[in-house]
């Protein structure tokens, strides 16, 4: 978390500062803005995989007092206006389309306000997987499913429990129950309740129309600004004839148990 304000600077209220920051993820709070911020991303990764790197920000949800924008060699693009309160909405744009340039907007009482946002740089075969414009809800291929099993953040055998929709968000949340966990890099699913059952949470999109059912599924997904999102998820019998048909022509990319 890097966390700056501005009332140290309230007699230069034109003043721009530079912030450098080399994490590949985290947050940016600033306090009481005046003037405006240049926000260098430098990830400690070789400057010459930056063309590859996606960028994502995702503001808080009572971030005000600034407009955030892309800028690349003097041009700017505007990202998020203040006040925009678009709630949960990304914000992504590749690396070497420009850096952050975030402008405080005129206030009557700056101490009221506070501009802030998470930030993500990942890939952008991932980027792509989150954010699928063409056709976000379609149903995995047999190859997308098994290269799926062995890139994603999370894998599990699981059933759904509940949806909860969320009109505003645009977004469902699958309450999921877990029957076999093969991966989590977060411990988004854990164990709940007397009776030791595995329990989670996944998002997506609402227009996928997803809905509690009966039977398990094999989900799978990235973990993005601290929650799991849905990739691939067929239903696991499926998973299963598949994932045996490429074993046996020795095409599965990676070796899971599918039982």
């Amino acid at each position: 978390l890097s966390s700056l304000s501005g009332l140290t600077h309230e007699s230069h209220k034109k003043d721009v500062e530079q912030v450098y920051l080399r994490c590949s993820e985290g947050s940016i709070e600033w306090m009481y803005p005046t003037g405006a911020l240049i926000v260098n991303l430098r990830p400690n990764t070789s400057p010459a995989s930056y063309k590859h790197l996606t960028v994502c920000i995702k503001p808080f949800k009572d971030s005000a007092g600034a407009n955030i924008y892309l800028e690349k060699t003097g041009e700017l693009k505007l990202l998020v206006r203040d006040g925009d309160r678009s709630p949960s909405k990304v914000y992504c744009f590749g690396y070497d389309q420009g850096g952050l340039f975030i402008e405080a907007t005129p206030q009557q009482d700056i101490s009221r306000k506070i501009t802030g946002f998470q930030y993500e740089l990942m890939s952008k075969g991932i980027a792509s997987d989150l954010h699928t414009v063409s056709a976000p809800c379609r149903p995995c291929s047999d190859t997308e499913v098994l290269l799926a099993v062995c890139t994603s953040d999370f894998v599990i055998r699981g059933s759904i429990q509940d949806v909860t929709n969320k009109a505003e968000e645009q977004e469902s949340i699958i309450h999921v129950g877990v029957n076999k966990l093969y991966r989590q890099k977060s411990k988004v699913f854990q164990l709940t309740g007397e009776s030791g059952n595995w329990r989670g949470q996944i998002k997506t999109l609402l227009e996928c129309g997803v809905k509690p059912g009966d039977g398990d599924f094999l989900f799978t997904g990235r973990m993005h600004f601290g929650e799991a999102r849905l990739g691939c998820a067929p239903r696991f019998k499926d998973f299963q004839r598949m994932y045996r048909e490429a074993k046996d022509k020795g095409l599965n990319p990676c070796e899971i148990g599918p039982d």
